[in-house]
């Protein structure tokens, strides 16, 4: 279930879409009242916005208002902050957990340049992607253990993944135990996804991961996501820029995150039945971004 902001300033309007995450303790029902709970006057909703923790609602106010600046401004948000979206970018596509057959055949009808993202669960792993592998011989493959690993799996499977060519490894072990990758080998990348929300985490779990996951829902919108991916550069971690399952209005602001980003994960929309109109393009092995109109810039003329 995505949850849409909007806010109106005369005659514009801007929009933001979050996605309430129950991993995070958040729901539709309270994420809702926190956007409603929103003031009217933009300078006091701008303060109200600040003060929401990171998460789901804070996410659609703040890309809500970045939509409604880019609208008064007559300038699209990507100008604003002056970055250069790129045209395209290769596209992922996620495999959800099944058996190492039923991924195998999800994989074999990708493109085999598709860009893949394994998500696995702890069981049977190597051979999930020893399948995948089998039907995709060169298709770039990240896995993410969705913190389903301990110290044992990883041990066993690390450098396997390595063997597989496996591009990154995400969130192996559970939020919160991060210190327990200590001084382990890392033969693949490892990504912090759970373990990273905002800035605030990362003097915590810096030495213990080569990249974070970067999602506007957890950091709590653009204006974050922005700061922290700054910050993880400036700290020699490498970029993920992810999203979770929700339409082209919400993946839109992302977009703004990708320059310089190893790997790009904004498949959400291609997993709907239906996705908005003007939304995000697949074809191939390219995504490409949603028409201007969606979310970010001016009213055409």
């Amino acid at each position: 279930m995505v949850v849409v902001a909007t806010l109106t300033a005369g005659e514009y309007q801007g929009r933001g879409e979050c996605v309430p995450y129950p991993r995070y303790g958040e729901c539709a029902a309270e994420v809702q009242r926190e956007i409603e709970g929103c003031p009217e006057r933009i300078e006091t909703a701008e303060s109200y916005i600040a003060s929401l923790a990171p998460g789901a609602a804070r996410n659609a106010l703040d890309c809500a208002m970045w939509d409604l600046r880019a609208k008064r401004a007559g300038r699209s948000v990507a100008e604003i902050i002056g970055a250069v979206p790129p045209a395209q970018t290769p596209a992922s596509f996620t495999l959800s957990v099944a058996s190492p057959r039923k991924m195998a055949e999800a994989a074999e009808a990708l493109p085999e340049d598709r860009s893949i993202k394994m998500k696995l669960d702890g069981r049977d792993d190597l051979a999930k992607i020893a399948a995948v592998r089998r039907v995709q011989p060169i298709a770039p493959i990240v896995v993410d253990a969705n913190e389903s690993w301990d110290v044992e799996r990883y041990l066993a499977w690390a450098a396997p993944l390595a063997e597989f060519g496996v591009a990154a490894l995400e969130q192996p072990l559970p939020a919160g135990q991060d210190a327990a990758l200590g001084d382990l080998p890392r033969p693949v990348p490892v990504v912090a996804d759970e373990s990273i929300h905002t800035r605030a985490e990362l003097p915590s779990i810096e030495r213990f991961y080569d990249g974070i996951n970067l999602k506007l829902d957890k950091a709590g919108g653009l204006t974050e996501a922005l700061a922290l991916r700054n910050a993880a550069r400036d700290r020699g971690l490498a970029i993920m820029v992810g999203c979770m399952v929700a339409t082209s209005l919400a993946v839109a602001p992302a977009w703004l995150l990708i320059d310089g980003a190893r790997w790009v994960d904004l498949d959400g929309p291609a997993l709907l039945l239906h996705d908005r109109a003007l939304g995000s393009r697949f074809a191939d092995a390219w995504m490409y971004p949603p028409k201007p109109r969606l979310w970010g810039h001016p009213p055409l003329k």
